[in-house]
């Protein structure tokens, strides 16, 4: 098992988690709260939420977005008041889960595709990718994904990198200059794996939570696995961050069932270190 360290715990179902102003900002879904986290293990309550909040980023001016999972919106938040962005139940067919915004403040935001809690596995269906423009606009980003989660846009934002958790592997799409999204292509197979939330490093290497197992792993394009840390407990999200870019900040939880998880506060944000920082968004 890799060495890691817990910079905290008595999380509930931790995701989102984004190394941003010097700290590690995540929502926590029964918690209903955002919080921000410093290396030394302060946790503050940025923000009290209503419903259940998820992907977390910033506009080009520093406001907030965050996505509201079962009402299936995005708010923002100036740092007084909560507003809505966007309304996507017109693209999201079930809960909404992350999101990525580029530096130029477009989001790209997943959703389930179906109602997994009353149907199962065996009830899986396509979602599409919602693309919200700078001003709140809502259009189908890219279709036909399965369960697009954890995502990241390249240092230079031409492109935009999906993954799909139960597609088993990591989609590409070009990012035109009015957002829309382009030249599909498989980035990386990961079978085997099911990729969620994840954070992109400077050599090109995807780091992910594996949700099928108690591990986050590296892949790069192509689909080689270069690198496998085991955690000792479900694993939902990572990202990289710290002043270097090279802490691996990871989110457990005992489990994804809202009865094993909610108000519990079973999980954690387990911290180790990596030889290549972070790039990119988120």
């Amino acid at each position: 098992m890799a060495e890691f360290e817990t910079l905290v715990d008595g999380v509930d179902f931790g995701e989102g988690p984004r190394w941003h102003d010097g700290r590690l900002w995540y929502s926590d879904f029964y918690q209903h709260s955002i919080y921000a986290v410093t290396l030394d293990g302060v946790r503050e309550t940025v923000l009290e939420v209503d419903g259940q909040s998820s992907g977390l980023g910033w506009m080009p001016d520093g406001t907030l977005l965050y996505v509201s999972m079962l009402d299936r919106r995005v708010m923002r938040w100036d740092g007084t008041a909560v507003t809505v962005h966007a309304d996507v139940s017109s693209i999201a067919t079930f809960h909404c889960n992350d999101m990525v915004v580029s530096a130029g403040g477009h989001a790209y935001v997943g959703n389930f595709g179906w109602d997994i809690f009353a149907e199962g596995i065996d009830g899986a269906r396509p979602a599409t990718l919602a693309h919200i423009a700078p001003d709140g606009t809502v259009h189908a980003g890219a279709d036909d994904l399965g369960f697009p989660n954890g995502s990241v846009i390249t240092p230079d934002g031409s492109t935009l990198i999906v993954g799909e958790t139960m597609g088993a592997r990591y989609t590409a799409f070009s990012i035109a200059d009015d957002g829309s999204l382009d030249d599909r292509r498989v980035w990386a197979d990961v079978e085997g794996y099911a990729p969620d939330g994840c954070t992109l490093d400077a050599e090109g290497g995807i780091w992910f939570a594996d949700a099928l197992a108690q591990r986050v792993v590296r892949v790069v394009e192509g689909g080689e696995i270069t690198h496998t840390l085991d955690t000792g407990a479900g694993t939902y999200a990572c990202a990289l961050g710290g002043a270097d870019g090279c802490t691996l900040f990871v989110l457990t939880a005992p489990g994804a069932d809202p009865a094993e998880v909610d108000g519990v506060g079973g999980g954690a944000i387990l911290t180790t270190q990596v030889a290549v920082p972070h790039a990119g968004l988120p």
